[in-house]
């Protein structure tokens, strides 16, 4: 789900003409879809009709983002590679599986259909950062057992809004992943449906003047949109974040984007790791501005 507002410029136009303005990607067929499934809301009104558009007016429109948003060229930013692991640096407005996606550049870079490529996590479309791939079975296994177990560290940096009271935290909630609107919901207390979270940050520095803080986080659990919910939950969201964040608080700030970036993996076994024990305490980083 995308929330936006209406520009002044499309004022008293018809919402398909401010809608596939805004969304490159936006097929007509796929507003038409939209429409009559219901799927757009203005002023959180469903609507199932062209109708007319005013400025101010805020819409909400239930379409995965690879429907909404043109995929781009990108040169494969290796970070580190051996036999078994890539690890590339993801840019932003790309998506890790899918049509023409990071998994579908990398298998292009190694010129052949028939390799070995699966990540083995994902970031969101617009979350930069480090991207872990195995190039076989057998290492994927291995991965992905250890992130289950929480044997390999993922660090990431944020850029959010407001200035924790607390210089770091261990933060405990509930997240509740409804797929069809692409959105997660956050509760204090345990829910039917809602699974645990656990998401650790540390203040690195404040901008008392801009009400801003840069977070180190340590994702503790790994669930769909965690970090963002989690810290907009608690008041602190990410600047640029469109979908959990504060529109005018964006637009002060002038990002399109979530200033979010995972930065550093590290793997750190404490369980049989096979033909991968060589990795372990190794840790893989980018810059972190």
């Amino acid at each position: 789900m995308k929330k936006v507002i209406v520009d002044k410029k499309y004022n008293e136009k018809k919402l398909n003409s401010f809608l596939l303005n805004t969304f490159e990607g936006l097929s007509m067929n796929t507003l038409y879809k939209a429409l009559r499934k219901k799927d757009i809301r203005v002023n959180d009104v469903k609507v199932s009709t062209n109708i007319t558009v005013y400025a101010g007016d805020n819409i909400k429109i239930y379409v995965p983002d690879e429907q909404l948003f043109s995929q781009k060229n990108f040169k494969i930013d290796i970070v580190y590679e051996d036999e078994n692991i890539v690890v590339i640096n993801k840019p932003v407005e790309i998506e890790v599986i899918g049509e023409n996606s990071l998994t579908s550049k990398l298998i292009k870079y190694y010129n052949s259909k028939n390799v070995f490529i699966k990540p083995c996590h994902r970031l969101d479309r617009n979350t930069t950062g480090l991207v872990l791939f195995a190039k076989n079975e057998f290492s994927l296994n291995i991965l992905l057992n250890k992130f289950k177990n929480r044997e390999i560290e993922k660090h990431y940096r944020a850029l959010v809004y407001g200035i924790p009271s607390k210089s770091e935290s261990i933060l405990t909630a509930y997240l509740f992943k409804d797929a069809k609107k692409s959105f997660v919901y956050i509760s204090d207390v345990p829910k039917k449906g809602y699974e645990k979270i656990i998401t650790s940050y540390k203040v690195i520095n404040s901008n008392k003047k801009n009400n801003t803080s840069i977070l180190d986080i340590n994702l503790i659990t790994g669930k769909t949109h965690q970090i963002r919910a989690h810290l907009a939950h608690i008041g602190f969201p990410i600047i640029g974040d469109g979908k959990y964040g504060n529109g005018e608080i964006n637009k002060r700030f002038k990002y399109k984007y979530q200033q979010l970036c995972s930065y550093s993996i590290k793997f750190c076994f404490t369980t049989n790791s096979g033909i991968l024990d060589y990795l372990n305490n190794k840790k893989i980083e980018i810059n972190k501005s």
